[in-house]
């Protein structure tokens, strides 16, 4: 049948899809623009298994609560290229799933990509027909939550990097502390809240690892120990959120800044997502 130019456009202006794709789906479809959607669907569904070997280490990391800011989440939407992930569509695709995932306040991954969005499409959905639209693999699969009395975001400039950050009470001039916490947990990366979050097999290897440089230096075997735990010490120091040197004023740590806020403001979870890690 034929197929006029004008359908070839409203075709286009929906899916935003190539004017031959669109053309030869409407041709399938028998000028059906709803069979034509899920023909072009289809073929996104065939590009996602064939790029589904291939690397999607660049794309869209961003952080959002709720009014209140008593729930918030990150999340980290990849493609292939840098060129993709700062095109319009593909930042309006993230941004409108973590819109949704913030309105509807979800719980886990898994429950969003089977979420349907006001399109009538579920997240999954969305995500096959992006795939087809930039022929890129596209992944959705670092979302991470956090439901406390006060949870702040920071999102870097160029959205290649968020934090997400949960305090377990809110207290006064929380909104300026809570994103100076958040930068930091950008900034320094640590691994945990403090020492005692610290996973045993962490501490172990750091340990063999003191135990191994201080026997290369010529150390006596009776003070290996106790020299390694003065590097594990460090490490703690360094590594741990609560201990580290808070980056706004770096002669207290970042424990001693909460307690200036409030002596009783503690972090209770903490995520950091990064583009490449």
């Amino acid at each position: 049948m034929a197929i006029t130019a004008a359908e070839v456009n409203k075709l286009r202006q929906i899916t935003g899809s190539g004017i031959m794709d669109c053309k030869n789906a409407l041709m399938e479809a028998d000028g059906d623009i709803e069979k034509a959607i899920d023909v072009l669907r289809k073929k996104g569904q065939k590009v996602a298994a064939k790029r589904a070997d291939r690397n999607a280490n660049e794309g869209y990391v961003i952080a959002k609560t709720n009014q209140d800011n008593t729930y918030g989440v990150v999340l980290m939407l990849n493609c292939e290229t840098d060129f993709v992930g700062k095109t319009s569509d593909f930042i309006e695709c993230a941004e409108s799933i973590i819109d949704f995932a913030v309105a509807n306040k979800i719980n886990n991954l898994q429950q969003l990509l089977n979420s349907k969005l006001p399109s009538n499409r579920t997240v999954e959905e969305l995500l096959v027909d992006i795939t087809g639209k930039t022929g890129e693999k596209i992944e959705l699969n670092q979302f991470e939550v956090i439901e406390k009395p006060f949870v702040a975001v920071y999102n870097h400039n160029g959205n290649r990097l968020a934090t997400l950050v949960g305090f377990n009470k809110k207290t006064p001039s929380l909104d300026v502390a809570g994103h100076e916490i958040a930068m930091q947990i950008a900034a320094m990366n640590p691994i945990s809240i403090d020492e005692k979050d610290v996973p045993q097999n962490v501490i172990d290897r750091e340990l063999d690892i003191a135990r191994e440089q201080i026997r290369n230096e010529g150390k006596p075997e009776n003070m290996v120990d106790k020299i390694a735990q003065g590097k594990l010490n460090k490490f703690f120091k360094e590594s741990t959120l609560i201990n580290q040197d808070f980056i706004r004023d770096q002669k207290k740590t970042v424990g001693q800044y909460l307690k200036e806020v409030n002596a009783e403001l503690m972090v209770e979870k903490f995520y950091r997502l990064q583009l490449g890690e």
